[in-house]
């Protein structure tokens, strides 16, 4: 029995050391990469909203990842343009100003209320409709607060004009 294990010892001790010098020779010739942890997205996520077009753009890196129809803020109810960053994530809110109204899925981006987030109007989507919040259809909401999630949101530029 423990010349059995004395062998388990010696082959275990072979196959670290394998695995040691092919992980050596990976790095030496670059064809190792370091990555983000498992699930998360590399790089940086900019979200670019237009006003006029009623629509959001998604980069990951400079790659277009997706265009979603969106809604924007109504005449009275302006959503701010320029460049921001997500404040806070909450996968569930209900608005204090506007009858507790649902806003799943939400990146707020100012301190004073405006977030991303779904709706159920989708009908809407298209031409501005909120009171300055942007809004998107529920799965696309939930593709980019899933993504945001996974990347971090200190990786998100919001661009709005």
């Amino acid at each position: 029995m423990l010349a059995f294990l004395a062998n388990s010892c010696r082959t275990l001790r072979a196959i670290k050391g394998a695995l040691v010098t092919l992980a050596a020779v990976l790095l030496l010739t670059g064809n190792a990469q370091a990555g983000p942890s498992a699930g998360a997205e590399p790089g940086r996520i900019t979200i670019e909203i237009n006003k006029s077009s009623q629509r959001m753009t998604v980069y990951v890196d400079g790659e277009k990842r997706h265009v979603f129809k969106v809604s924007t803020g109504k005449q009275g109810h302006a959503t701010p343009s320029g460049s921001f960053r997500v404040l806070l994530m909450k996968e569930m809110h209900y608005s204090r100003k506007y009858d507790n109204a649902p806003m799943p899925n939400s990146l707020f981006f100012t301190n004073v209320g405006h977030a991303i987030h779904a709706t159920t109007a989708v009908r809407m989507l298209g031409r501005p409709a909120s009171h300055g919040c942007v809004r998107l259809a529920p799965g696309d909401a939930r593709t980019l607060y899933n993504l945001v999630a996974r990347s971090g949101m200190r990786s998100v530029k919001i661009q709005i004009s």
